[in-house]
């Protein structure tokens, strides 16, 4: 069998939650171009009109269910549009998530349950809506997306930080829980990626974008499709035998 066969995503369908921009669309892309069909789950449907044309683009089938992947009953429900739609389901990456900050000692209750909320709740409301469809399929795979901060402390994001470990764990539990099912569970750890979510930082703080380039050996920041080649293994037939595993993709970063 061809080498590029373990990574043919043909006839299969993938949802990513938040991939109507950022990372979730640099992943969406990467899977549509190695042949799946797209579905965007998202809460805004002006955003995902963007990301539907440049999937189209590639030539992939690509629609879109409004989704607020806090709400396990909306969850659910978007896995039942996309299997009605689109016939089945074979893959999910849970990336929809929020970025939000504060120091500890200030941070309010409302900040603290929204990020735990989306980040966390979220990815496993998003795992259980797929996991009977993935399972009538024969399996499947599910990918959760983490961060630098799964493995790091972050000083003014608590909040942030303990989610995105969390999501790791919860990926690393779904791995054993449904590995009889035959679906593969693993998550993915972004390093310094240009996003809009890390915009802000980089014009606010002098010299942050010098340092997280001095500290990566790959001397740059990575973009949203970087993430791509790595989404299409961790969904594809090559990886049939890798699960609960998290893989950072940051150009070195967590080695320094």
């Amino acid at each position: 069998m061809a080498a590029a066969s373990f990574f043919d995503l043909s006839d299969k369908v993938a949802i990513v939650t938040g991939g109507n921009g950022g990372l979730g669309l640099g992943m969406a892309m990467g899977l549509a171009q190695a042949g799946a069909a797209i579905a965007i789950a998202a809460r805004r449907a002006d955003k995902a009109e963007a990301a539907l044309a440049a999937l189209e683009e590639k030539g992939a089938k690509a629609i879109f269910v409004e989704t607020d992947v806090a709400d396990r009953a909306s969850c659910f429900a978007m896995a039942q549009a996309v299997a009605d739609r689109l016939g089945r389901i074979d893959i999910l990456v849970a990336n929809a998530g929020i970025g939000e900050g504060a120091r500890p000692e200030t941070m309010d209750e409302a900040m603290w349950r929204r990020t735990l909320d989306i980040n966390l709740s979220g990815s496993f409301f998003s795992a259980q809506a797929v996991h009977p469809h993935l399972k009538a399929a024969g399996g499947g795979k599910i990918v959760m997306l983490g961060s630098m901060t799964s493995i790091f402390g972050a000083a003014g994001a608590a909040n942030y930080a303990a989610s995105k470990g969390a999501v790791v764990q919860l990926a690393k539990s779904l791995a054993i829980a449904w590995a009889r099912d035959n679906i593969q569970v693993n998550a993915i750890l972004p390093g310094w990626l240009v996003t809009d979510m890390v915009a802000d930082a980089k014009a606010r703080a002098p010299g942050f974008d010098e340092a997280i380039v001095a500290r990566t050996p790959a001397r740059r920041w990575g973009e949203p499709d970087d993430l791509a080649g790595t989404a299409v293994y961790l969904c594809s037939r090559a990886s049939d035998f890798v699960t609960g595993t998290a893989i950072a993709v940051d150009g070195g970063y967590a080695v320094m």
